[in-house]
């Protein structure tokens, strides 16, 4: 049964990752934002990599169905993005 589990790939955990990238990725650059220190700063621009290499890789294995989490998920990451840019 584990076996079978692990071969079936519905693509939720895909997305469930990329919705977790990107959370993790908006927390920490506020947390840098706040503090303004410059390493916190760094590991939350590797965070929000990290997130878009995740998204990059969601989107290539979307469906159509996922377009629109996706878009939302994007939308979030820009402006982390923005607010890390305005920090540095």
């Amino acid at each position: 049964m584990a076996k079978r589990d692990a071969d079936v790939h519905t693509g939720y955990n895909d997305l469930k990752q990329v919705e977790m990238f990107v959370e993790t990725a908006e927390k920490m650059v506020g947390q840098a934002t706040m503090q303004l220190d410059p390493e916190m700063l760094n590991h939350a621009a590797e965070a929000v990599e990290n997130a878009r290499r995740q998204l990059a890789r969601a989107r290539q294995q979307a469906t159509g169905v996922d377009g629109d989490f996706l878009t939302q998920c994007e939308q979030k990451l820009a402006r982390a993005e923005h607010q890390l840019r305005e920090a540095q």
